[in-house]
């Protein structure tokens, strides 16, 4: 039964009181009171479950839900060395959010750098791109945006590399079964740096001091003017590389020989 004006107190409020869909002041009588209103059933809802934080609950259970993220954890980077230019490092760990802030922080001065751009891969990898001008070691700082971080301990290892100041090409002409000596070189920054045979072959006779890049022994075995190419390949106690192309002619029956240092 539907009611125009007040309906009586003692009648509850039906779904024709309010079939056009407006519930006005002149269909209510008063206030409605929670013992007027039937009780709304779990079963008549969605039942649709809430997830946060990794925690799913579902409508009329219980669960705890974590207010802050966990702390991230590190695991590894790599590469673990870098020379100055622009490098993506891969980083390995736990808890990642996105988007974190990451740092590279220089152990001996505290110089912060932070990296240019972070991609976030998953919770468990991040690729940091980072430009760091100063040599020297560094951790990585990892903070996610609601404010829980990790540092990783010395990490990473920022070096120029090694720097070539033999040109690359010719080494010289020497005679067949002269006694030869060459040196090649390269530097960096008054650290050791060792040689090693990369590609191709040294006249017979003659070997690399890797220690030294002096080429050197009593050629022997060519039979014929010979050219010779070869890479030798110079490394730092960082396992920074670089590798530069030479060449050596052997001239039989030449009465002596040329070479360029």
């Amino acid at each position: 039964m539907a009611y125009i004006g007040n309906r009586p107190a003692n009648q509850a409020l039906t779904a024709n009181d309010i079939a056009d869909g407006i519930v006005t002041n002149a269909k209510l009588a008063g206030s409605i009171s929670n013992n007027k209103l039937l009780p709304l059933a779990n079963s008549t809802l969605v039942n649709d479950a809430v997830t946060y934080n990794s925690v799913t609950v579902a409508l009329g259970a219980s669960g705890t839900i974590p207010t802050t993220e966990p702390n991230p954890t590190f695991t590894s980077i790599s590469p673990t060395t870098i020379d100055n230019q622009s490098t993506n490092i891969t980083i390995t760990g736990t808890g990642f959010v996105s988007i974190p802030l990451v740092e590279a922080v220089n152990t001996t001065s505290g110089a912060r750098i932070t990296a240019s751009a972070v991609a976030f891969t998953s919770a468990t990898t991040l690729v940091a791109t980072f430009t760091i001008s100063i040599d020297g070691t560094y951790f990585i700082h990892i903070q996610n945006p609601d404010g829980e971080a990790v540092n990783s301990g010395s990490a990473l290892t920022v070096s120029d590399g090694p720097v070539w100041t033999t040109a690359a090409g010719t080494i010289g002409t020497f005679a067949g079964g002269s006694s030869i000596s060459s040196t090649v070189v390269a530097t960096e920054g008054g650290q050791t740096i060792t040689y090693a045979l990369q590609s191709g072959s040294l006249p017979g006779g003659l070997s690399l001091n890797t220690s030294t890049g002096v080429i050197s022994g009593t050629e022997s075995g060519a039979s014929a003017t010979t050219l010779f190419s070869f890479s030798i390949r110079a490394s730092d106690p960082q396992s920074q590389t670089a590798d530069r192309s030479f060449t050596m002619t052997i001239s039989v029956g030449a009465e002596g020989s040329t070479q360029f240092n």
